[in-house]
């Protein structure tokens, strides 16, 4: 069943799960847009992919807002958004620097939402569109030490079963997707024992939920590997 976009733009981008969804779509045809604080780390990928580059801090409102009046101009209106912006920050609840537990959460939560909403705006006004947001284990498990992630991821999955009630009938598909383990990577690599998500795998799966009829969308993934399944 083919993508029924044509533009697709990517909110902190990266060099995992990102790149790799970026480098799916491309060769699907969408146009695709990279946004994250630094770009310069992206250039290889836009080279690779032909897609537009956009530098901004998800977790401000004015850089979130000529985001996506940028890309509206570049790119064109984003019939598919994705978020994937997260700030990790660990230690003991006692410890942890107040500013720096709200720098997180803004960026993993109230990121999203600027995002979801410029999304929407947009979305509304044709009657499609589709926005996937990233989350993880954290998501649905807490873990000790990690207190502000799980705080950010929850209430990304929140935002997202808000979204979808609310979006979906106005003819936008909103999914979460739970990354239940850790992700291959150049410091992670495959042991052959598939103890880590690939993350073109990881691609497939948002590539096969874009790809859903109406009448049964999925409204939240999960991914976890093989190891981690029983």
């Amino acid at each position: 069943m083919p993508i029924p976009y044509k533009t697709a733009l990517i909110v902190g981008a990266g060099h995992g799960i990102s790149a790799a969804l970026a480098r799916l779509l491309a060769a699907q045809g969408m146009t695709v847009g990279l946004a994250a604080r630094d770009i310069g780390k992206l250039e290889k990928l836009s080279k690779e992919t032909g897609a537009m580059l956009f530098s901004c801090d998800a977790s401000r409102p004015d850089e979130v807002e000529r985001l996506f009046a940028d890309a509206d101009a570049r790119l064109g209106e984003p019939d598919v958004v994705v978020y994937n912006a997260s700030r990790r920050l660990r230690g003991p609840i006692s410890e942890l620097d107040p500013e720096k537990v709200h720098a997180a959460i803004d960026v993993t939560a109230y990121g999203a939402f600027l995002v979801v909403k410029q999304a929407a705006l947009r979305m509304e006004a044709k009657g499609r569109g589709a926005i996937l947001l990233t989350g993880a284990t954290a998501s649905i498990k807490g873990f000790a030490l990690s207190a502000p992630f799980a705080m950010g991821k929850f209430a990304l999955r929140g935002l997202a079963q808000s979204a979808a009630r609310e979006l979906g009938p106005k003819g936008i598909h909103v999914s979460h997707f739970i990354i239940d383990g850790s992700v291959r990577s150049n410091s992670r690599p495959d042991d052959g024992r598939d103890a880590h998500l690939d993350p073109e795998d990881i691609a497939r799966s948002y590539l096969d939920v874009l790809r859903q009829g109406r009448s049964a969308w999925s409204h939240e993934v999960e991914l976890r590997p093989w190891l981690e399944s029983f």
